[in-house]
């Protein structure tokens, strides 16, 4: 196998490339058909190219393009709310507030790295947790001069709603946070009186509460914009001029209050209590639970609207056998735009109510979904959309097993979970075990878990039964369903194949340090830019086995989710990358000392791309493909090997500070849309994506200390689910275990999670590490270097010398097993080995051939 020669990334012009022009227009589509009409009174929308517009609030100028912390990018240019208006050909009436808020906000910014910066000493130095425990909020503005606003020539304005959140904190629900500020309510009210019409358009990371909105009857359309990445203005213009008409669909539920949530009085600091948390609310998680106990909603689970209209009608529904008696339901549809001006695409869902048997179920779970082409008006197409029934499957607690409880299974289809209507059935003659497996994760504590009335759900179930009377029932037997029963691995005497005999071969001192990220390569900081061949990247695999006879490169991670973060310039001096400081690497330098630049300068302008949940938000799993490939084809560009995404956490509660950079609240959608940016990625050679974070890592605050406590069925069901459908749809390149603990074992030392469920019960094939500081940053140290190689978690990142010492001492007393060791290492020399640093690398998905597929579309 031949090495790659390693070359200084980037360029040394800082034109713009050919590369970024179209990367910018992938990023483009994916924004705008992500974004989510909430509200359009009167057809409001779309304005009329060249109209006059009054433009406010904070995200007009200073619109967020995603959070902070490692899902930051530094991109070349963003384009904001007002460019993207203006580039499009609308007029902006609002000049002077908007530069008079730059103003405020500049100024604000400044007061905010000062006090950041004189925090320091406080907190030992830690930059970032002084930086990511001081939230930015961002300034209201100036009032408005209603009467010259009235003056202005515009009839509409667009109000925009802004909030930052990242990494490391939660969010609150406070004034300025989940609520509107008094001040900007104010302003709000001003602008309802100088204008006809109002637009609010939501630049959150995360759900904010919306009943303000009642308040003002001239608020006639509402749009989602979410954190849209660097081409968010621009496709903002698209949707607002009818250019693009929304598609996107909601990826969570949207409440009617704060406390409608089943974790709102609990949730992180809200009991007072960030050590332990308790998953009190079980399966019943987002829709699971408003639909299950009927609670109203605001927004419903799927929905978005449109600037045409269609419909949903099921042509058939049929039970597919597959030679692995694995059967799965195909559904076909037809969808037809029904109207009469503009062209759009439908995102057609399916649902599925389980039996209310012994296992107490959600009313309804999301099963399958597609997302049509564009239609024209009156344009017709027809699509199948096929699922798998284990799909259906719960778990049984006490049988340690994945059944379908014989009964009666309702089919609902429509284009949100409101609206589906039932239009079949699945009907199996008694109880089929679909999965046999072990107990994983077992609790140590009582758990009270929220529990439906069996009589309601008993009086739901009639009902849709008597709905589905006379619609097609698909009869299927238990007896023609294929049982896998899991075989769980144990560990090995020998290694085989090509990894296992050069693992075989190290020495024990190359075994300990391959088992960590390399520590050796001078940085400053182990947070966010340990990396240093390519400037900017999180960490690098080790390189104690880079000489002969193997010749093992390292391999460079960079972080995600929102686009590669690298940094956007770095300095080479006799043939010598410079080592920056670790803050050159935040927020574009906001916060580094200026220093005088010697040398050669290279340039490394990354694609910022939506957040995750705009891109569920898309619900188009093609769409998220072609953005992973673009992601891939950067990836080998700068010399990266591995991805540090999809984040992929459930959406519990919507104060986690960290919701934008993960999906959605179903693990259905969400293993979809990672899979989908997985199979996108990998598609070019040696390029891999690190699904994370593994697993119930669900609040910010304590993330390091806190105890996930849970069920094993909700954590099967819901949290775990979502990293099942990637592994078996996509089988991504690595994975990275969370910082929390999940019933009082830290998830990096989980072999129950490592290697029970990911390995032996999904083939998980690639290589596991560790969140960065794991092992060194657990506020009691109950995560070790050592615990995670019994585990089966490979790497330690980003690695340090004590790390090291840990792996030693266990080894020589025996707590550690050379085998142990030896078994993780062989996962990361497999890795290395079909990495893009040898010159015949091929795409990474060659050698599966045997991917479950958990959707499947024709159309």
């Amino acid at each position: 196998m031949q090495l790659k020669k390693k070359t200084f990334t980037g360029t040394t012009s800082n034109e713009v490339t050919a590369r970024e022009t179209e990367n910018r227009k992938i990023a483009r589509q994916a924004a705008a058909e992500g974004f989510v009409l909430l509200k359009n009174e009167d057809h409001i929308l779309p304005i009329k190219n060249g109209a006059k517009l009054g433009l406010y609030g904070a995200g007009a100028v200073k619109t967020i393009k995603g959070g902070t912390g490692s899902g930051d990018v530094n991109e070349r240019e963003c384009i904001n709310i007002c460019q993207g208006l203006k580039n499009a050909g609308y007029e902006i009436t609002s000049d002077a507030w908007l530069e008079a808020y730059a103003s405020l906000y500049e100024e604000t910014r400044l007061k905010w790295r000062d006090e950041i910066l004189g925090k320091l000493p406080a907190y030992n130095n830690n930059f970032f947790e002084a930086y990511s425990t001081t939230p930015f909020f961002m300034p209201c503005g100036n009032p408005v001069d209603v009467e010259k606003a009235a003056l202005d020539g515009a009839d509409t304005a667009i109000y925009v709603l802004s909030r930052i959140a990242g990494e490391n904190a939660d969010r609150h629900d406070t004034e300025g946070d989940y609520y509107i500020s008094a001040e900007e309510k104010a302003l709000i009210a001003q602008l309802s009186k100088a204008y006809d019409s109002l637009v609010l358009v939501i630049n959150t990371g995360g759900l904010v509460d919306l009943a303000f909105a009642e308040e003002f009857d001239n608020i006639k359309a509402v749009l989602q914009f979410v954190q849209a990445g660097q081409e968010g203005g621009n496709a903002f213009a698209d949707v607002i001029s009818g250019k693009v008409t929304p598609s996107g669909k909601l990826a969570d539920t949207w409440a009617l209050d704060y406390k409608d949530y089943p974790s709102s009085d609990t949730f992180s600091f809200k009991n007072g209590d960030v050590n332990t948390e308790k998953y009190q609310e079980g399966i019943y998680v987002g829709y699971r639970y408003f639909d299950t106990f009927d609670v109203p909603v605001r927004y419903p689970f799927g929905y978005g609207l449109s600037y045409t209209d269609f419909s949903v009608s099921t042509k058939g529904i049929e039970a597919v056998n597959t030679e692995s008696g694995k059967p799965e339901i195909a559904v076909t549809v037809e969808v037809t735009n029904t109207g009469d001006t503009y062209c759009g695409k439908e995102v057609v869902q399916i649902y599925v109510s389980c039996p209310q048997g012994k296992l107490a179920k959600e009313y309804r779970r999301l099963a399958g979904f597609a997302k049509t082409e564009e239609l024209k008006p009156q344009e017709s197409c027809s699509m199948t959309i096929t699922f798998p029934v284990y799909q259906l499957a719960s778990f049984d607690e006490e049988k340690a097993a994945w059944i379908l409880e014989g009964g009666t299974y309702g089919i609902w289809v429509g284009s949100s979970i409101q609206d589906a209507e039932p239009a079949g059935s699945l009907c199996l003659n008694k109880d089929a075990v679909l999965v046999q497996c072990e107990h994983i994760c077992p609790l140590k504590e009582e758990l009270k878990e929220l529990t439906p009335d069996h009589g309601r759900m008993m009086e739901k179930e009639a009902a849709w039964l008597e709905k589905t009377a006379g619609l097609p029932c698909v009869h299927m037997s238990a007896e023609n369903i294929g049982k896998e029963i899991v075989v769980y691995s144990e560990l090995p005497e020998h290694f085989t194949g090509r990894a296992g005999e050069i693992v075989e071969s190290l020495s024990r001192e190359q075994l300990v340090l391959m088992a960590t990220g390399d520590p050796g390569k001078g940085q400053d900081a182990v947070l966010g830019s340990a990396g240093i061949t390519v400037p900017g990247a999180a960490a690098e695999t080790s390189s104690a086995a880079s000489g002969e006879p193997w010749n093992l490169p390292s391999m460079a991670l960079a972080d995600g989710p929102a686009g590669l973060r690298l940094n956007q310039k770095y300095q080479v001096v006799d043939g010598e990358i410079v080592p920056e400081n670790f803050m050159n690497s935040i927020e574009k330098g906001f916060f580094a000392e200026s220093v005088k630049e010697e040398g050669t300068s290279y340039y490394q302008f990354c694609t910022a791309i939506p957040v995750g949940t705009l891109l569920a938000q898309t619900w188009n799993a093609e769409l998220v493909k072609e953005v992973g490939e673009m992601i891939g084809k950067e990836m080998e560009l700068f010399q990266v090997t591995l991805w540090l995404a999809p984040g992929m956490n459930i959406h519990r509660n919507p104060l986690c500070g960290r919701n934008f950079e993960y999906y959605s609240e179903d693990p259905l959608l969400s293993g979809i849309m990672a899979s989908a940016m997985t199979l996108g990625v990998q598609k070019v050679p040696g390029c891999g994506t690190t699904i994370k974070h593994f697993a119930c890592n669900n609040q910010e605050d304590n993330r390091m200390g806190s105890d996930s406590v849970l069920s094993e069925r909700a954590l099967r069901e819901i949290y775990l689910k979502g990293f099942e459908i990637a592994v078996k749809n996509s089988q991504p390149m690595s994975i990275m275990t969370s910082y929390n603990m999940i019933n009082g074992v830290h998830a990096a030392n989980c072999y129950d999670i490592c290697t029970r469920a990911a390995r032996d019960e999904w083939g998980f094939a690639g290589a596991i590490m560790t969140d960065w500081t794991t092992t060194f940053a657990s506020p009691r140290g109950e995560c070790t270097a050592a615990g995670c190689m019994r585990a089966g978690n490979d790497m330690v990142m980003p690695g340090i010398p004590q790390d090291h010492e840990n792996i030693r001492q266990e080894l020589s007393e025996g707590t550690l097993s050379i085998q142990e060791l030896r078994r993780c290492i062989c996962n990361t020399v497999n890795l290395i080995l079909q990495s893009n640093r040898y010159e015949d690398a091929v795409s990474y998905l060659e050698q599966f051939t045997g991917l479950d597929s958990y959707l499947k579309v024709e159309k």
